[in-house]
C-alpha cells in the first residue's frame, strides 16, 4: 500500500494501480522503455492491473513475465467495462492511468486519476477528469514511487 496525506486534497491509501495498455503503457502494442521495470517495482506496494481491448494483440506476450493482472475487455462498452472494474476493486483505493476516451470514467472515479498525453494523444474527456496530467508514462509511474511529488502537484 502507498499512503500519503496531501494538504487540501486528502489522504490517499492506494492498494491498486489500474492502467490502460495501448497509448498508456505501450505504443503500437509494444511496452514503452522503462515500463516493465517500473511496474515490477510498483508491484511491491500495489496490486497492478492492466485492462485493455488489446488492439494490437500483443498485451499478453508483452506483459507475460511481469507481476500484473491482465484483463482483456470486450471491444464494445470499453468505458463502462473499465469503470465497473475499478468500482469492483474499490475506486477509492486505487490510482488509474489512461489516455483514451474509453479511460475517462475509470480515471475520473479513481482516488488518484492520471491522464497521459503521449504519442497517441490524450482524450480531452480523460484529461479534464484527471487529477494529474503527464506527458510520459515513466513520469506518471514514478509519481507513485516518489509520493512527495504528488504532494507538490496536488496540495492547495
Amino acid at each position: 500500500m502507498i499512503a500519503i496525506d496531501i494538504p487540501g486534497f486528502g489522504r490517499l491509501e492506494l492498494r491498486h494501480l489500474v492502467s490502460d495498455y495501448n497509448g498508456t503503457l505501450a505504443v503500437d502494442g509494444h511496452l514503452l522503455p522503462g515500463v516493465a521495470e517500473l511496474l515490477t517495482r510498483l508491484a511491491a506496494d500495489l496490486d497492478v492491473h492492466v485492462i485493455t481491448a488489446d488492439t494490437f494483440g500483443l498485451a499478453r506476450a508483452q506483459l507475460a513475465n511481469l507481476p500484473v493482472r491482465l484483463v482483456i475487455a470486450p471491444l464494445e462498452s470499453q468505458a463502462e467495462t473499465k469503470l465497473r472494474y475499478v468500482e469492483e476493486l474499490g475506486a477509492g483505493t486505487l490510482a488509474a492511468i489512461g489516455n483514451g476516451r474509453n479511460d475517462h470514467s475509470m480515471v475520473g472515479a479513481a482516488a488518484l486519476g492520471i491522464a497521459l498525453i503521449q504519442r497517441e494523444g490524450g482524450s480531452t474527456a480523460t484529461v479534464n477528469g484527471a487529477h494529474i496530467v503527464c506527458t510520459n508514462v515513466v513520469d506518471a509511474l514514478e509519481l507513485l514511487l516518489h509520493p512527495k511529488r504528488l504532494i507538490a502537484t496536488l496540495r492547495s
